[in-house]
Formats: structure tokens, C-alpha cells, sequence
């Protein structure tokens, strides 16, 4: 049987280090670090993400968060937002030396729920 995506990430560990990563870069962007600087709880921010992407890359974690269009709703994020977020966690995923297949993958996704973010 195939490896999940959660495996061929190195499970929750792994991605743990990621998304700390990921947010480090939001934090450093100058386009959207703004709306980070919003958070007031960054670590239930961090484990939530994790928890997001560890079950939606077919991990057994259970995503306690808010949905994404709950989430984003009054932030009118536009695309141009959306690609320096998508930008950011390449970048994370380059510095923790992901195959780009899983890069390709991630981006899908992420392309795949722009509808649940963009302009609402």
C-alpha cells in the first residue's frame, strides 16, 4: 500500500518543525505578517495548524479547529496574500528538505481550498 502524504511529511514530529517554520516565515512577510500579528494565542494557532494539515494529509489526528471558511470569513484575503502564503510554506518545506513531489502535492491542495479563503 502507497504511503500517505502524513508519512511522506515523517508524521507529526516532522511536521510540527514544518509549521513553526511556516508561521516564522508569516511572521516575516511583509504582506501578510499583519494579519498574523493579529493572533493573540500563537501556540494553540501552531496546533491547530498542525493538527489541519496532520488530518488532512491523512494522519490521526482530529482537526479541532475552526472551518477554514469560518476562519477566514471578514478577511477578504486576497490572491495575492494567498500566493505569499503558498511562497512561504515552499519555503519552509525547501529549508526542511521536502522531495518536491511533496511540495507539488501540499501546493494542490492548498490551490484546492482557495475558495474556502479568498475574498470573504
Amino acid at each position: 500500500m502507497p504511503e500517505t502524504l502524513y508519512e511522506r511529511l515523517g508524521g507529526e514530529e516532522r511536521i510540527k518543525r514544518l509549521v513553526v517554520d511556516v508561521i516564522d516565515n508569516h511572521y516575516r512577510n511583509p504582506l501578510i505578517r499583519p494579519r498574523f500579528e493579529k493572533i493573540s494565542d500563537r501556540a494553540a494557532f501552531e496546533r491547530h495548524v498542525v493538527e489541519f494539515l496532520c488530518a488532512g494529509s491523512g494522519g490521526p489526528q482530529t482537526y479541532t479547529g475552526k472551518d477554514l471558511v469560518s476562519a477566514h470569513k471578514g478577511m477578504n484575503v486576497s490572491e495575492q496574500e494567498l500566493v505569499a502564503a503558498i511562497d512561504d510554506i515552499l519555503a519552509a518545506m525547501t529549508k526542511n528538505e521536502y522531495d518536491q513531489a511533496e511540495k507539488n502535492e501540499v501546493v494542490a491542495i492548498l490551490y484546492s481550498l482557495k475558495g474556502d479563503v479568498l475574498r470573504l
